[in-house]
């Protein structure tokens, strides 16, 4: 059976909300080297075959990483290789290669989704569907990217979750730039 994991770039104090601008999708400041973390995010893409998405994050992805022609950390071309999955119930034609539209209720398709023969099902941005994801429990494993930065406003990863089971720490990972990887999975996982 296929996992299910969120990857957010998230705050200090937990926002992943990223419209203040603070998370630069491209590597932002080129002083820093960033390969550890490039590393890290290639070691997930080829585990993964799936991504998932809401309406927003497609939109701005779609946007985006397509335009990238040169991008030299792999993201545009696994996107554009890389099964996607939007989940909405607007979007008609996704117009972008490999991209579906989902459009039953959630837990259906997800189920559906992990149920299917592949690797990894990596859903990140996303702020209402993780929030969704997150009240179903289908959940099997938070990637957080920790950015050593606090906001103090701005939608946060688990603000309205009231059901989310005890997590256990899998791996901590601390790279060069000051940005810490934490992978939790649910205790009865």
């Amino acid at each position: 059976m296929r996992e299910l994991i969120c990857t957010e770039n998230i705050t200090l104090d937990g926002v992943i909300d990223a419209s203040e601008g603070w998370f630069a999708p491209a590597g932002g400041d080129d002083e820093v080297d960033r390969s550890d973390m490039e590393a890290a995010l290639r070691e997930q893409r080829e585990a993964a075959d799936a991504l998932l998405m809401g309406r927003v994050t497609f939109e701005q992805m779609r946007g985006y990483w397509p335009q990238q022609t040169n991008d030299t950390t792999g993201i545009s071309d696994y996107l554009n290789a890389v099964s996607k999955y939007v989940v909405s119930s607007t979007l008609e034609d996704p117009k972008w290669d490999r991209t579906s539209v989902l459009e039953g209720p959630l837990s259906e398709e997800v189920e559906a989704l992990k149920s299917e023969a592949g690797g990894d099902i990596v859903t990140t941005g996303s702020v209402r569907l993780v929030t969704d994801l997150i009240a179903t429990g289908l959940v099997d494993e938070y990637r957080l990217f920790v950015y050593p930065i606090v906001l103090g406003r701005g939608r946060r990863l688990f603000a309205d979750a009231t059901d989310v089971p005890e997590l256990r720490l899998e791996e901590s990972r601390a790279f060069r730039s000051g940005v810490v990887l934490l992978r939790y999975r649910p205790s009865s996982a």
